[in-house]
């Protein structure tokens, strides 16, 4: 029988930017935007505060690009970071069609339609009861959106960072490639090392170990997979917390 877990007060939501694309691959999915508002929406209906980091892997993936196109690794980034921007933009539409405030905060300077990353500013708006959605990444080339979702995490406080994949958790092995291959409920991050289990790329993952911050890896498209995670129940993997 699987453990309890604890509700959480604050989240770092952390899509990727291939999930918005559904099943057209590329570019944004109308029906799925719409789905991941309502998912987050009910999250946010229940009290807990609330901060999205998007992916941009829908338009473009910077070191895919860089190394398959010629092109400068710190420009395929920067455009990478712009993928994310064109995402966080369709979220924010989308979420207020909930009927819920959005800001989108941008690590990089885009006025005209964001306002920029200021950590008070983002604390203040949760506060006020908005959704905040974090565009453009880290700002820097050569670190991915996973390093900067649990960077942000450490930033805002969040009590945990929740992952949201296709997967319904963490396995031992390919689930694909292995019918045996068992979830795990919970996980330490040592024996997450320890067996190369794939979370998070290693600078992510190593900072999120280093600061003790929670993580669930959650296949949201379930229904109800989000919501369940953050108020207690037993939807995906919980990596890191009440393991070491």
């Amino acid at each position: 029988m699987a453990s309890a877990r604890k509700p959480y007060k604050r989240a770092l939501i952390k899509l990727s930017g291939e999930a918005l694309a559904g099943d057209l691959k590329f570019g944004l999915d109308p029906h799925i935007l719409n789905y991941i508002a309502g998912e987050v929406a009910a999250v946010h209906r229940a009290g807990i505060q609330s901060a999205i980091v998007v992916g941009g892997g829908n338009f473009i993936r910077g070191e895919t690009f860089s190394v398959e196109g010629g092109i400068d690794r710190s420009v395929a980034d920067q455009m990478g970071m712009l993928g994310t921007l064109m995402n966080s933009l369709g979220l924010q539409s989308a979420i207020e069609r909930q009927g819920i405030e959005v800001r989108v905060q941008s690590a990089i300077t885009i006025a005209s339609v964001a306002e920029p990353f200021i950590r008070r500013r983002t604390l203040r708006h949760m506060e006020k009861g908005r959704m905040v959605v974090l565009a453009a990444g880290t700002g820097n080339p050569f670190f991915s959106t996973d390093t900067a979702a649990v960077l942000r995490a450490l930033e805002i406080e969040a009590d945990v960072l929740v992952k949201a994949t296709k997967v319904d958790g963490v396995y031992d092995s390919d689930p694909k490639k292995n019918p045996s291959a068992k979830r795990y409920d919970r996980l330490s991050y040592t024996k997450a090392i320890q067996d190369r289990l794939k979370v998070m790329d290693q600078t992510a993952f190593t900072m999120a170990e280093q600061h003790k911050m929670p993580m669930i890896v959650l296949d949201f498209h379930k229904p109800g997979s989000l919501l369940d995670a953050l108020t207690g129940g037993q939807s995906g993997t919980l990596v890191g917390e009440e393991n070491e």
